[in-house]
């Protein structure tokens, strides 16, 4: 296995690897996961009484790996281009299929008003612009497999392509932006600060796409979040994480915490994705937006051979051939 491929799939199975682990903490506050939990170690069932996750055994995944799938499929088929009308249906015939399954893990907030938008008529280029969650956020790392992130303005046009339709803002495409920007940087034979700093640079110039809505600056806040956590011992690091940058789905506090993360675990993946999954919050999407960067860096090679077939086995996931056409792209 090349270098390259090694670091791609371990951006997508890191990926997977971050949403599994916090897959049963997510909507949880930090309390109650130390409470009940202590400290997650590994792969966990869902409580009962989860709201989002119940009934889910250990090591599955959620939304954020199956639209990141999604994602990667419609960038393979569509020679490196996402039709937009088509993503919509796709992900509306997900959300029907977790429906059928009895699946409470559906659409996130921003996803489902922009897609029942269009299933209203509204056109693809207008339903998003409302969109700033972290959804955009949490599927696009294919993007980040497939280009490279210089020039960086025809990579933002790839990351707009996989947002607009549900995540048509400033914060929306800024925060999609970072986590594509850190993947393909690190895909590309990068280090985690380098990582890093194209994570930032990409959420500025992201910032300047989409519709303008109020809400921090994700590049300063990535920025800031990095610093604020380095050095600190890691109960009292996710306390600060939790009190002060935020773990719900808004994309201004959930991509900075994943970078926030990172610099706890110092990139290391299965780290970086159990800090995350001890979070609570949206444990699952900050977990599998830095799984997906670690990996990236670290690559396959580095993940716990145990927990990917874990995630191979609960899943029948097989990332192996897509991540392998998209990296063809490049």
């Amino acid at each position: 296995m090349t270098d390259r491929l090694d670091r791609a799939l371990g951006a997508y199975y890191g990926l997977a690897l971050g949403d599994a682990l916090g897959m049963p903490t997510q909507v949880m506050s930090r309390e109650e996961v130390v409470r009940v939990y202590g400290t997650l170690t590994g792969f966990e069932p869902a409580l009962p009484d989860n709201p989002v996750s119940a009934g889910m055994p250990a090591g599955s995944v959620t939304d954020d790996t199956d639209q990141a799938v999604i994602v990667g499929r419609l960038i393979d088929e569509g020679g490196g281009s996402i039709d937009p009308l088509r993503l919509a249906h796709e992900l509306l015939d997900w959300e029907k299929e977790m429906k059928a399954k009895g699946s409470f893990d559906l659409l996130g907030p921003s996803t489902k008003a922009a897609l029942d938008a269009v299933a209203r008529g509204v056109p693809t280029y207008e339903a998003g612009r409302y969109g700033t969650t972290n959804g955009a956020a949490m599927r696009v790392t294919p993007v980040g497999i497939a280009f490279a992130v210089e020039p960086l303005d025809s990579f933002l046009d790839h990351v707009v392509e996989s947002c607009q339709v549900t995540h048509d803002t400033t914060v929306g495409i800024a925060g999609a932006a970072a986590v594509a920007a850190a993947v393909s940087t690190g895909v590309g034979g990068g280090t985690l600060g380098e990582a890093v700093a194209a994570a930032v640079a990409a959420a500025r110039a992201g910032a300047r796409r989409g519709h303008w809505v109020a809400g921090a600056d994700i590049a300063s806040r990535i920025e800031w979040a990095w610093e604020l956590v380095r050095g600190l011992p890691e109960a009292e690091a996710l306390d600060r994480i939790c009190a002060l940058i935020g773990t719900s789905v808004a994309s201004q506090e959930s991509v900075p915490a994943a970078f926030a993360v990172l610099a706890v675990a110092d990139g290391e993946p299965w780290r970086a994705a159990l800090l995350a999954a001890n979070l609570g919050g949206d444990s699952d999407t900050i977990g599998a937006i830095a799984g997906a960067i670690a990996g990236s860096v670290a690559g396959l090679s580095a993940l716990p051979s145990e927990a990917v077939r874990t995630l191979r086995t609960v899943n029948s996931l097989a990332l192996e051939p897509l991540t392998a056409r998209l990296l063809a792209l490049r």
